[in-house]
């Protein structure tokens, strides 16, 4: 019998064995021949998608309405000319330019007086004499793809017509079926992706972001499944397969990945049926081998004891571990007030300097307000006493900033103007910035930002962002600080400094990781203002600038219709 089951154990690992090799070749040339067709399609579409908007530059660059339009310059119906052909179409937006490249008419009515006089599609189309399709990168992520011609009159240009085609529909389509997609222009950069980071880079630089799992992980998860292959590729820590193909326009290229899911649950399904055959037969060979009931029911009354004392146990740890998150998290919102406060501490050296001043005016107010009352003249001294009270109304403006900013955060979110909230800590960096004479450069949006969270906390961050800026400019002779408030998908605010930049990038969030002497930072600033930003459904990111110097970059989910309903 020992010798039956040890021949039952070798063929049963041959036979898994055997049925791993045979049945994971099938299914996985099965998925790349899925994964062929399913790109040979995508590739159709993008194609299909381009080809049926690239007549309708030629159309409308002979539309006698816009033709007229732009030689009269009365633009009122162009617009609404625009919006009734751009549902026919299927483009994402249409834009007719006058011969300045100025926005005259367009399906986006707040697109209309944009300048495009040095943009590409409009610098191309009065060049070429037939229609030109040009790619430009958006400032917020991703690529505008349009087609342009110009409009002439009596054998003169006056103007130009541009269609931008909608691809990005495609990602979101894709996101829903494949695992990952990526569509490459004729120099190998990527245009469309699934993964919003891949956009501008090669696909080599794509793949190095994904951080593969590590050897030791790697063995456990191929001693755990019988069906691990060599990986073409990693994408978030999973092996997965790539499949490369050709999109006949311009040059452009299409990679598709996918994962090994589906071949390792088909053949899985397969080998458990497998196993679980053997095992019933080991199961008989042992229940004739088995001679000791009683023991073994000794063991496991013995086991179960164990298990009940094991769970008793791992209960008073569960509570215990409780009781250290709860700890853990006071002592990270305390963490926070006390960075605050080590800031206000900072700027209280500096406020201080900014009501000697104030103080030092009443002072002479007062000398000429009781001289004048002995002369006899108290309309000149009720003057003296309405500036003395705007420098108390002043001085309590200052102390209102500190009194604020020194406030714990509230519980429950509510909608914060970013406008106003960078308005509040740029009043309260106002000394710093003073006394450093920083120039200060502001881009910020005509309607209000409005997003869902903590005021104090939000306020926080920036004057983070901003001492970290100051700090980085010290050994700049011209110390400058740009500030870009932009809202899209979400709200966007950026602080970009012309200092030195970021040498360590992958520990610039770590707690207790400072760049600044010793006594002039504690390392948590960055740290504590990342947690706050991902606690508001946000995330604070890092590069440094192509000019050089640092850009931070806070973006938070905008409060629209949507979110209100949710709330």
């Amino acid at each position: 019998m020992r010798v039956a089951l040890v021949l039952l154990v070798v063929l049963a690992v041959v036979t898994v064995w055997v049925t791993n090799m045979m049945l994971t070749d099938r299914f996985t040339e099965s998925t790349r021949n899925r994964a062929e067709l399913r790109l040979a399609l995508y590739s159709g579409n993008i194609l299909s998608e381009l080809r049926s908007n690239a007549i309708v530059p030629q159309l409308l660059a002979r539309d006698p309405a816009l033709i007229g339009a732009l030689n009269s310059g009365d633009f009122s119906q162009s617009s609404q000319r625009l919006i009734s052909y751009v549902d026919e179409i299927g483009a994402a937006s249409l834009m007719l330019l006058d011969r300045d490249g100025r926005t005259v008419a367009a399906t986006d009515r707040n697109r209309l007086g944009e300048q495009h006089r040095n943009a590409p599609h409009f610098v191309e189309a009065l060049r070429s004499n037939t229609t030109v399709f040009t790619t430009q990168e958006r400032e917020a992520g991703g690529y505008t793809f349009t087609y342009s011609r110009r409009v002439e009159s009596q054998n003169s240009v006056v103007g130009v017509i541009m269609v931008e085609v909608d691809l990005a529909k495609f990602e979101r389509a894709w996101a829903g079926i494949t695992d990952a997609v990526a569509v490459l222009n004729s120099e190998g950069t990527i245009i469309l992706a699934t993964e919003p980071r891949w956009r501008g880079r090669t696909m080599d630089e794509a793949l190095v972001r994904q951080s593969p799992e590590s050897a030791i992980e790697r063995a456990i998860k191929a001693t755990a499944d019988w069906t691990a292959l060599p990986p073409d590729a990693y994408l978030q820590g999973e092996a997965v397969m790539r499949v490369d193909g050709r999109i006949p326009f311009r040059g452009w290229t299409m990679a598709t990945f996918t994962t090994y899911a589906s071949v390792r649950e088909k053949v899985n399904a397969v080998l458990a049926l497998e196993i679980m055959g053997f095992a019933l037969l080991a199961a008989l060979a042992f229940y004739a081998l088995s001679r000791r009931t009683a023991l073994r029911m000794a063991l496991f009354q013995r086991e179960s004891a164990e298990l009940r004392r094991l769970n008793a146990r791992l209960q008073r740890e569960i509570s215990e571990r409780e009781k250290v998150q709860k700890d853990l998290a006071s002592a990270e919102q305390t963490l926070e007030q006390s960075s605050k406060l080590a800031a206000l501490g900072e700027m209280s050296a500096a406020v201080s300097h900014e009501l000697n001043q104030p103080l030092a005016a009443m002072k002479t107010y007062l000398a000429g307000a009781r001289l004048l009352l002995r002369r006899n003249r108290p309309d000149e001294a009720m003057t003296a006493f309405h500036r003395i009270d705007d420098l108390i109304e002043r001085m309590g403006a200052i102390t209102r900033q500190l009194k604020s900013y020194a406030r714990k955060g509230q519980e429950q979110l509510s909608p914060v103007d970013m406008a106003e909230a960078l308005a509040s800590s740029l009043s309260m960096m106002e000394p710093q910035l003073k006394a450093r004479r920083v120039r200060i450069s502001k881009i910020l949006p005509d309607e209000p930002v409005r997003v869902m969270g903590d005021r104090m906390r939000i306020e926080q961050v920036l004057v983070n962002l901003l001492r970290n800026a100051i700090d980085a400019t010290k050994s700049v002779a011209q110390p400058e600080l740009e500030i870009i408030l932009a809202s899209g998908e979400t709200a966007t605010l950026s602080v970009r400094d012309n200092g030195h930049g970021i040498e360590d990038m992958d520990a610039l969030f770590e707690p207790f990781y400072t760049t600044k002497q010793p006594g002039d930072g504690t390392g948590l600033g960055l740290a504590i203002s990342s947690g706050i930003v991902a606690d508001l459904g946000g995330r604070l990111t890092a590069r440094n600038g192509v000019d050089g110097g640092a850009v931070f970059e806070m973006q938070l989910p905008i409060l629209n219709e949507t979110t209100r309903a949710a709330e």
